[in-house]
């Protein structure tokens, strides 16, 4: 019998969120216009995913901080010129 080849998992749910609300964190005092974005992906793709019934907090927080973030970045972009 031949031997199976590895599978490739995805990484948790709630690895993507806490990814996500750590991304939002950091991105309020550092590379908002970065990290702001990322934080929003990771909590998409966090909330996607189905999980037993639970509900998805940290990945509604990264979602929401992550938007907020991005919104604070590029206001603060487009008033830097001025």
């Amino acid at each position: 019998m031949p031997a199976r080849p590895p599978t490739r998992t995805r990484p948790a749910t709630g690895t993507l969120a806490i990814v996500g609300v750590i991304c939002a964190l950091a991105g309020f005092f550092v590379l908002g216009i970065v990290l702001g974005p990322i934080a929003v992906l990771c909590g998409w793709l966090g909330m996607g995913r189905g999980t037993s019934g639970r509900r998805p907090i940290p990945a509604v927080v990264a979602l929401i901080l992550g938007a907020i973030d991005t919104l604070i970045a590029l206001l603060w972009l487009t008033n830097a010129g001025w």
